[in-house]
């Protein structure tokens, strides 16, 4: 009997703090308009893979998920 334990991982994806980021600087004037005191607002999302082989999920990360020229990550 072959048994395969896989595991959850969650990717943090944010863009660069170089890159513009058009939803975050909206949501932020939406928040700063309705009286909140709001620095900064960066929206990213957040990637969950389940998989055999946690020891590949940062090259799945890497060469199939993250655009490197305008995004950050942190496997959580």
């Amino acid at each position: 009997m072959v048994y395969n334990k896989s595991m959850k991982t969650k990717i943090l994806i944010m863009p660069k703090e170089a890159i513009l980021d058009p939803q975050g600087r909206a949501l932020k004037d939406v928040l700063t308009e309705a009286g909140f005191d709001v620095e900064d607002v960066r929206i990213g999302k957040v990637v969950e893979i389940e998989s055999a082989s946690p020891d590949k999920i940062k090259d799945i990360v890497e060469n199939y998920i993250l655009n490197p020229l305008i995004e950050d990550y942190q496997i959580l």
